[in-house]
């Protein structure tokens, strides 16, 4: 039986926080990174929808902005606002962000921008393409008003949930596919 989504985000958050306090991050964090930029690169999108690393998350943005293929597509950062609950994205120059949005997270004042790839950070995961974020659905209202994007969820390996683990709802909206340390899938 799945457990109750908040304890199975404590859970997670847990294991993510004993994970990067582990001895394995290092190599973790440059096998996630060669996956992403080669997933990326073989993409080509025209805009790339990242997100700013919180609570543990993979940091996708320092290896796209040092990657030769940075200069080959507009970069984006989601902005939150809380009522109503939506999220778009804003033009973003790689620079350090200057605000943060209505979620608390830094994001850019740049223009509206609708990217064709996005990259969505996932608490946890499962096989077919689903993600456990932190509760606020931004993403999936998103990716269900975008359905034409290529989605892919950004997760270290011990986010992986096994079929008994987490039951899908009608408002999960499924990824592409899932970057993890241990590869694409």
């Amino acid at each position: 039986m799945p457990q109750d989504r908040q304890s199975l985000r404590r859970r997670l958050l847990a294991e993510r926080a004993a994970f990067a306090a582990g001895p394995d991050l290092a190599q973790a964090q440059r096998a996630i990174a060669f996956h992403l930029v080669t997933l990326v690169a073989t993409l080509e999108p025209r805009c790339l929808g990242l997100y700013w690393p919180v609570r543990g998350e993979f940091n996708a943005i320092d290896g796209i902005l040092e990657a030769p293929i940075r200069n080959t597509m507009r970069l984006a950062l989601p902005f939150v606002r809380k009522l109503p609950p939506q999220m778009e994205y804003h033009s973003w120059d790689g620079s350090p962000p200057a605000l943060r949005d209505e979620a608390g997270i830094p994001s850019t004042a740049g223009s509206p921008l609708s990217p064709d790839v996005v990259l969505a950070p996932c608490l946890g995961f499962t096989a077919d393409g689903f993600r456990l974020g932190y509760g606020g659905g931004y993403f999936d209202r998103w990716l269900a008003a975008n359905p034409h994007v290529t989605s892919v969820g950004v997760a270290w390996a011990c986010g992986h949930l096994d079929a008994g683990q987490f039951q899908p709802e009608a408002h999960d909206i499924g990824l592409t596919l899932i970057v993890t340390d241990q590869g694409a899938a």
